[in-house]
């Protein structure tokens, strides 16, 4: 898939702080998949891992005859994030 490829899915992503209670570092989160988040040490590395959780995310719901929601708009704030 390419960048210009209409296949490809770009979900808002929203990356936020861990507390140090929480180990630190930073949660990306991906709302329009329950449940979907990783974690890094900064936030970049956040967003590198949750491009896996995304496509892990799809797979399983594909696996299960459940419907993949598309990605909604863009907010300002948020990152998106494709898994290829």
């Amino acid at each position: 898939m390419t960048r210009n490829d209409p296949t490809r899915l770009e979900y808002p992503v929203v990356v936020e702080p861990l507390s140090e209670a929480d180990g630190g570092g930073f949660a990306a989160i991906v709302p329009d998949l329950p449940g979907c988040m990783s974690d890094g040490e900064t936030p970049e590395e956040a967003i590198v891992n949750v491009q896996d959780a995304i496509r892990a995310w799809i797979e399983a719901a594909r696996d299960l005859g459940r419907e993949v929601p598309a990605p909604s708009r863009h907010l300002g704030g948020t990152i998106l994030s494709a898994a290829e």
